[in-house]
């Protein structure tokens, strides 16, 4: 068994997973939790538009990485692992963000392309399922700067990242909208075709009528799940594993989508910061919901209901370590 701490650093967030790690008899890691942690930093700030990372944001993500190294350094990890994806990977000053993550944990950061991170996520989703879900799954991994669409049974298949995130649809159509509002339809309307548009791109590589197991995983959909279920408060043991029907995950949508950001702050399970890209991430969700489960019904394999998942690429990083131990 070792010690392992798991860093995930997207456009949104910054998460910590300290856990032990050891191969159960299928030959699989297993993941024992001690602490897992969440700071949104908003590190992908403007990056769509700019090219380069906010100097601001530069400094919040480093300061919430000297808070995780002490965590780090109290429960004992013996070895981390950083993972930066798609604001780093889409930043012309990438470098010196990854120099002072560097100075602050001792080990050099990782950038993953699309698809490492697509793999990491479908591990990670897949390790905490089960065995009683339908093959071929597709995870979905809705980030704050881009999202992974993996199919996939206990490895891989198909699998494609797409530009296209909560923060990035948000900055790109919403930034202009009076918080205090709801999304106006014509605002919906030009975010929609957008997202639809990327998507039919993404079906050149992944085949969506082959899905029998829809799974979403990350932020976005963990969030809109303590709304279908109408949580007062974020508990992940209600959260993993939880099926919803598609006119659930509509409702949660709508919600999201039609009320002014003071409301969904108020929420008692929104994280502070995620209350105005959230829109934007419903409506990727929903369109991929919709999306997929119109291509298995034409298949003739109806999917009734969509699976949440908690665990994801962050679990993913975790499990890669065992075989580094």
């Amino acid at each position: 068994m070792t010690r392992v701490a798991a860093i995930d650093c997207g456009t949104n967030s910054i998460r910590l997973l300290v856990a032990d790690v050891s191969v159960g008899e299928d030959g699989r890691p297993r993941l024992a939790d001690l602490t897992r942690q969440m700071r949104i930093v908003r590190l992908g700030q403007g990056v769509d538009a700019r090219g380069y990372l906010d100097r601001g944001a530069i400094a919040r993500t480093v300061e919430a990485t000297v808070e995780y190294q002490r965590m780090i350094d109290k429960l004992g990890a013996t070895r981390t692992r950083f993972v930066a994806t798609s604001a780093t990977r889409d930043a012309s000053n990438s470098a010196e963000f990854i120099r002072q993550i560097k100075a602050v944990i001792g080990v050099e950061p990782e950038v993953v392309v699309g698809t490492q991170e697509a793999s990491l996520s479908f591990t990670g989703a897949v390790g905490g399922l089960g065995e009683s879900v339908r093959s071929p799954l597709l995870v979905v991994d809705i980030g704050g700067g881009s999202t992974e669409l993996v199919l996939g049974s206990t490895v891989v298949k198909q699998a494609i990242s797409i530009d296209m995130g909560a923060v990035r649809v948000t900055e790109k159509f919403f930034a202009h909208l009076d918080p205090a509002q709801g999304v106006p339809q014509a605002e919906q309307g030009r975010a929609i075709a957008w997202i639809d548009e990327q998507l039919d791109g993404a079906e050149k590589a992944v085949d969506l009528a082959r899905v029998r197991s829809l799974v979403g995983v990350a932020g976005t959909v963990t969030t809109l799940t303590a709304k279908a279920l109408g949580l007062s408060s974020y508990q992940p043991e209600r959260i993993h594993g939880a099926r919803l029907s598609a006119a659930q995950i509509e409702e949660a949508v709508r919600f999201m989508v039609d009320q002014p950001i003071p409301v969904k702050a108020s929420l008692g399970f929104m994280p502070e910061g995620r209350e105005d890209v959230i829109a934007a991430g419903a409506l990727i969700w929903s369109r991929i919901v919709t999306r997929v489960l119109d291509r298995a019904r034409r298949a003739g394999h109806p999917i009734e209901e969509v699976l949440t998942s908690e665990h994801d690429i962050l679990d993913g990083i975790a499990m890669a370590m065992v075989d580094r131990a």
